[in-house]
């Protein structure tokens, strides 16, 4: 009766050995680990964004854009404006924008050759209108998904963006 005791005990210990052991959690990634990879995501998308060329957009210099600039007379390159413009750009435009290569928006290198000088400075002074109803504006719209910000800048201060945008062709 001893050793039928001491086979059963022997029997019930190595089969609570071996499935009673403590289980290994999964250890849960804090917050920070969690923050950290929904960043690393989304820096992936914008660089995969910014490689893939899908402007599709035709190049149209007759549209001169829906608002209140109708006429752009240009000249030779104007270094102070497009200085004032420079820095306009970096403090208002560059959290979007990049010059050259896509990002929020579109890139703007060489925007004055695809679009017209009224379009361009029409689009940053009444940016829902022309996205809502500009040819143009709606195809961006439909590319980006992401709708310009109105920045609530003066013809003045879009004309100094316009004139760096003339110095990045």
């Amino acid at each position: 009766m001893k050793i039928k005791f001491l086979t059963v005990l022997a029997v019930a210990s190595l089969i609570l050995m071996s499935c009673g052991g403590e289980e290994k959690k999964k250890k849960k990634p804090s917050y920070k680990a969690k923050a950290k990879k929904e960043v690393v995501k989304k820096e992936a998308a914008v660089k995969k964004a910014a490689t893939t060329k899908t402007d599709a957009i035709p190049v149209d210099m007759n549209n001169k854009g829906i608002g209140p600039v109708k006429s752009v007379k240009l000249g030779a390159i104007d270094n102070g404006m497009a200085a004032e413009g420079k820095e306009l750009f970096k403090n208002k435009c560059s959290a979007c924008h990049k010059i050259k290569k896509r990002f929020i928006g579109p890139g703007l290198k060489g925007v004055t050759k695809r679009r017209s000088a009224e379009w361009i400075m029409n689009m940053m002074m009444n940016p829902e209108e022309m996205i809502e109803k500009d040819p143009i504006g709606k195809a961006l719209i439909a590319e980006y998904n992401a709708p310009m910000a109105n920045q609530n800048l003066t013809e003045k201060e879009a004309r100094t963006i316009l004139e760096y945008f003339r110095t990045k062709n």
